[in-house]
């Protein structure tokens, strides 16, 4: 048997054909989607999680040796683990924002994967994550489908890591390929996510047309100009079709970083001055809500940062500012900021202000953001959107005859607004903003395992 699988950043989704057309199934109590985080005991209980709990060994030497330190970790700390002590989506979230300092906690691991310079230990964790999300979900579908799934085609970007070429790619669908067989599956196949969105609005057109497929992602922007309808409908092969490509890991999370670098950040100490007048350090702010930056988080909540802390501290202007930073660091309150300006973000589409509420530890700190002061925040990773509409469009050398615009971030109106803009007089058509992808991914698998 077999599904599309939409591994998101933001979310996951899987389908079946069922009666020819595409079915969502549950994953997450009634819904279809399961948001891409992890919550453990440590981070060393995940690769003792799948050996443990779900019989599932490493795949390499590299993974061997982090399985037998892991276990004698969590040994040693007296961690006694159990099956449910690894949660995922919502259920995560919860207990990650329910006491941040006790848990260890992963939000889209997929904006990870195609990172240069990741060592082989943390190649072999990343796919250690990607592997229990898969297993989960897998295994979810299957109790409700009562069969084994066996087969998969599962969405990739364009681009994984910014413009970080073949290596970054190959990389990252190394990760996705071992974490998939050791999760169960035996065949698997890749489709770029906007060619699968494309598909399902494909199977809608009465007659042929050039359409802009826009695939704006939690952690990625991806274009394709697709000549798509009835003529090219059930194809194996569309490389004629496909006239061109764009894609660069600037998404949904990117939004939300910058609006809480620009709107929040401030209130922590970001833009106050020591003593002697000289700016506080850019990174020391940036770091920490830089979610989708391994090496950014890991600068940030090093030992060693917490001391360079105090000193910033003790040399500002406004140290009950800098206190505020360091609770952010002893209470790992990255992900919780970056969550607040995500709520934000969401509902400025709508209202013209909002009143952002961050619970620390000695206060209820309270910032309101208006509309204009949002869409300003969000300037720089929306050009770069733009600029993937442009690319795609120019290598492509026609103009669509519409503009089909999915994923979560697509529902904005202003970077709606900006595409009209940059590419005016062209119908903009709208999919199901989360499971376009899913379902032209399921309607792909049913070509390839026919």
């Amino acid at each position: 048997m077999f599904i599309g699988f939409d591994y998101g950043t933001s979310n996951c989704a899987v389908a079946i054909m069922d009666q020819g057309k595409p079915t969502l199934l549950p994953l997450e109590g009634h819904s279809t989607y399961i948001p891409s985080t992890l919550c453990a005991p440590t981070r060393e209980s995940v690769s003792e999680h799948l050996f443990r709990h779900l019989n599932i060994a490493p795949s390499d030497v590299v993974g061997e040796q982090i399985l037998r330190r892991s276990i004698a970790y969590n040994r040693e700390e007296g961690i006694e683990l159990v099956p449910e002590d690894i949660v995922f989506g919502q259920a995560a979230l919860d207990l990650y924002l329910k006491d941040p300092r006790d848990v260890y906690y992963v939000k889209s691991p997929k904006s990870f994967l195609g990172a240069s310079g990741l060592h082989e230990v943390q190649i072999s964790f990343f796919e250690d994550l990607v592997c229990a999300m898969m297993a989960n979900i897998k295994h979810t579908a299957e109790q409700q489908l009562q069969h084994t799934i066996t087969d998969t085609v599962i969405g990739r970007p364009i681009n994984f890591h910014g413009r970080g070429g073949d290596l970054a790619n190959q990389q990252a669908e190394a990760i996705l390929i071992k974490a998939a067989k050791r999760a169960g599956f035996r065949h698997i196949e890749f489709q770029f996510e906007p060619v699968a969105a494309g598909l399902e609005y494909e199977a809608a057109l009465a007659q042929d047309q050039t359409v802009l497929v826009v695939d704006i992602g939690g952690g990625t922007t991806d274009c394709s100009l697709i000549k798509m309808g009835p003529s090219y409908r059930g194809k194996t092969d569309r490389a004629d079709s496909l006239l061109a490509h764009s894609g660069q890991r600037v998404g949904g999370n990117d939004l939300d970083i910058y609006l809480a670098l620009k709107k929040l950040m401030d209130h922590f100490g970001m833009s106050s001055q020591m003593v002697s007048g000289i700016k506080m350090p850019i990174s020391q702010f940036w770091n920490p809500i830089a979610i989708n930056n391994v090496e950014a988080q890991k600068d940030f909540y090093a030992k060693q940062n917490l001391a360079a802390l105090n000193r910033l501290r003790q040399d500002a202007q406004e140290p009950e500012k800098l206190l505020r930073l360091i609770e952010v660091y002893n209470e790992t309150l990255g992900y919780s900021l970056v969550r607040r300006a995500e709520e934000a973000k969401i509902a400025l589409s709508k209202d013209d202000n909002y009143l952002v509420r961050i619970a620390l530890l000695n206060e209820i700190l309270e910032v309101d953001i208006s509309r204009a002061q949002m869409v300003d925040a969000i300037e720089s990773p929306k050009s770069k959107m733009i600029e993937l509409v442009k690319e795609a469009v120019s290598q492509g050398g026609v103009q669509p005859d519409a503009i089909f615009m999915t994923g979560g971030s697509a529902q904005s109106p202003v970077l709606c607004q900006a595409i009209e803009q940059q590419l005016p007089n062209i119908p903009i058509v709208r999919g199901n903003d989360f499971g376009s992808v899913t379902a032209g991914l399921t309607r792909w698998a049913e070509i390839c395992f026919k």
